[in-house]
Protein backbone atom coordinates (compact mmCIF):
# COMPACT_ATOMS: atom_id res chain seq x y z
CA UNK A 1 0.00 0.00 0.00
CA UNK A 2 2.44 2.76 0.76
CA UNK A 3 5.05 1.22 -1.82
CA UNK A 4 1.96 2.46 -4.62
CA UNK A 5 1.79 5.64 -2.66
CA UNK A 6 5.47 6.59 -2.55
CA UNK A 7 5.88 5.23 -6.38
CA UNK A 8 2.55 7.56 -7.96
CA UNK A 9 3.53 10.42 -5.37
CA UNK A 10 6.91 10.39 -5.81
CA UNK A 11 6.60 10.19 -9.26
CA UNK A 12 4.45 13.48 -9.97
CA UNK A 13 7.02 15.26 -7.56
CA UNK A 14 9.90 13.81 -9.64
CA UNK A 15 8.62 14.93 -12.89
CA UNK A 16 7.02 18.45 -12.22
CA UNK A 17 10.23 19.51 -10.36
CA UNK A 18 13.28 17.85 -11.81
CA UNK A 19 12.45 15.90 -15.27
CA UNK A 20 9.71 18.45 -17.26
CA UNK A 21 11.90 21.79 -16.11
CA UNK A 22 15.51 20.04 -16.79
CA UNK A 23 14.37 18.64 -20.30
CA UNK A 24 13.69 22.06 -21.16
CA UNK A 25 16.74 23.59 -20.23
CA UNK A 26 18.64 21.53 -21.55
CA UNK A 27 17.32 19.75 -24.86
CA UNK A 28 17.83 22.34 -27.89
CA UNK A 29 14.21 22.61 -29.04
CA UNK A 30 10.98 23.01 -27.06
CA UNK A 31 9.82 20.18 -29.06
CA UNK A 32 12.05 17.80 -28.39
CA UNK A 33 11.47 18.95 -24.54
CA UNK A 34 7.63 18.59 -25.42
CA UNK A 35 8.20 14.82 -27.23
CA UNK A 36 10.08 13.65 -24.29
CA UNK A 37 7.80 15.37 -21.87
CA UNK A 38 4.75 13.28 -23.35
CA UNK A 39 6.20 10.21 -23.21
CA UNK A 40 7.10 10.41 -19.65
CA UNK A 41 3.74 11.90 -18.68
CA UNK A 42 2.09 8.99 -20.33
CA UNK A 43 4.19 6.83 -18.32
CA UNK A 44 3.80 8.58 -15.18
CA UNK A 45 -0.12 8.29 -15.61
CA UNK A 46 0.17 4.43 -16.19
CA UNK A 47 2.26 3.93 -13.42
CA UNK A 48 -0.57 6.37 -11.39
CA UNK A 49 -3.57 3.79 -12.69
CA UNK A 50 -1.46 0.97 -11.22
CA UNK A 51 -0.27 2.48 -8.27
CA UNK A 52 -3.71 3.72 -7.27
CA UNK A 53 -5.48 0.01 -7.40
CA UNK A 54 -3.35 -1.60 -6.07
CA UNK A 55 -3.28 0.90 -3.28
CA UNK A 56 -6.99 0.08 -3.23
CA UNK A 57 -6.98 -3.31 -3.42
CA UNK A 58 -4.23 -3.44 -0.14
CA UNK A 59 -6.03 -1.03 1.85
CA UNK A 60 -9.27 -2.67 1.22
CA UNK A 61 -7.60 -5.49 2.21
CA UNK A 62 -5.75 -4.29 5.22
CA UNK A 63 -9.27 -3.05 6.50
CA UNK A 64 -11.04 -6.35 5.97
CA UNK A 65 -7.94 -8.13 8.32
CA UNK A 66 -7.77 -5.28 10.72
CA UNK A 67 -11.19 -4.76 11.09
CA UNK A 68 -13.61 -7.26 10.08
CA UNK A 69 -15.09 -4.60 7.11
CA UNK A 70 -13.86 -2.93 3.95
CA UNK A 71 -14.51 0.61 4.92
CA UNK A 72 -14.87 1.59 1.28
CA UNK A 73 -15.80 5.07 1.61
CA UNK A 74 -12.59 5.83 4.17
CA UNK A 75 -11.34 9.28 3.12
CA UNK A 76 -8.27 8.18 1.52
CA UNK A 77 -10.26 5.34 -0.62
CA UNK A 78 -12.28 8.59 -1.68
CA UNK A 79 -9.24 10.92 -2.03
CA UNK A 80 -7.64 7.78 -4.30
CA UNK A 81 -10.34 7.24 -6.27
CA UNK A 82 -10.57 11.74 -7.01
CA UNK A 83 -6.95 11.04 -8.26
CA UNK A 84 -7.83 8.28 -10.68
CA UNK A 85 -10.57 10.05 -12.27
CA UNK A 86 -8.12 13.12 -12.82
CA UNK A 87 -5.37 11.01 -13.78
CA UNK A 88 -7.31 9.14 -16.29
CA UNK A 89 -9.38 12.35 -17.57
CA UNK A 90 -5.91 13.76 -18.45
CA UNK A 91 -4.36 10.78 -19.83
CA UNK A 92 -7.23 9.61 -22.47
CA UNK A 93 -8.45 12.88 -23.20
CA UNK A 94 -6.36 15.80 -22.58
CA UNK A 95 -3.25 14.25 -23.67
CA UNK A 96 -4.90 12.55 -26.79
CA UNK A 97 -5.85 16.22 -28.44
CA UNK A 98 -2.87 17.79 -27.26
CA UNK A 99 -0.74 15.03 -29.44
CA UNK A 100 -3.20 15.92 -31.90
CA UNK A 101 -2.51 19.54 -32.04
CA UNK A 102 1.14 19.23 -31.67
CA UNK A 103 0.99 16.71 -35.04
CA UNK A 104 -1.32 19.07 -36.67
CA UNK A 105 0.95 21.97 -36.68
CA UNK A 106 4.76 21.62 -37.63
CA UNK A 107 5.95 23.89 -34.71
CA UNK A 108 3.70 24.70 -31.87
CA UNK A 109 6.39 26.78 -30.40
CA UNK A 110 6.78 29.24 -33.40
CA UNK A 111 3.03 29.82 -33.86
CA UNK A 112 2.46 32.20 -30.68
CA UNK A 113 -0.78 33.22 -31.82
CA UNK A 114 -2.12 30.73 -33.84
CA UNK A 115 -5.46 29.15 -32.63
CA UNK A 116 -3.45 25.80 -32.26
CA UNK A 117 -1.01 27.04 -30.38
CA UNK A 118 -3.93 28.77 -28.25
CA UNK A 119 -5.58 25.50 -27.84
CA UNK A 120 -2.95 23.53 -26.68
CA UNK A 121 -1.96 26.01 -24.47
CA UNK A 122 -5.11 26.04 -22.94
CA UNK A 123 -4.80 22.47 -22.75
CA UNK A 124 -1.40 22.17 -21.17
CA UNK A 125 -3.01 24.69 -18.29
CA UNK A 126 -5.60 22.32 -17.49
CA UNK A 127 -2.97 19.33 -17.71
CA UNK A 128 -0.79 20.98 -15.23
CA UNK A 129 -3.98 21.88 -13.18
CA UNK A 130 -4.70 18.20 -12.92
CA UNK A 131 -1.70 17.35 -11.98
CA UNK A 132 -1.50 19.36 -9.16
CA UNK A 133 -4.90 18.40 -8.26
CA UNK A 134 -3.43 14.31 -8.14
CA UNK A 135 -0.75 15.81 -6.10
CA UNK A 136 -2.46 17.58 -3.81
CA UNK A 137 -4.73 15.15 -3.13
CA UNK A 138 -1.58 12.40 -3.04
CA UNK A 139 -0.18 14.57 -0.06
CA UNK A 140 -3.77 14.50 1.50
CA UNK A 141 -3.45 10.15 1.32
CA UNK A 142 -0.22 10.26 2.47
CA UNK A 143 -1.33 12.41 5.72
CA UNK A 144 -4.14 10.18 6.49
CA UNK A 145 -2.01 6.86 5.26
CA UNK A 146 0.95 7.88 8.02
CA UNK A 147 -1.83 8.33 10.58
CA UNK A 148 -3.44 4.78 10.02
CA UNK A 149 -0.12 3.37 11.03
Amino acid sequence: MLLALIVWVGGIIFFAFVEAPTLFLVLPTTRMAGDVVSVSLTKLHWMGLVSGVIFLICSLAYNQLKHARLKAFSASHILIVLMLLLTAYSQFSIMPRMRQLRADVEAVDRLPGSGSRLEFDRLHEWSTRLEGGVLFLGVGVVILTARRF
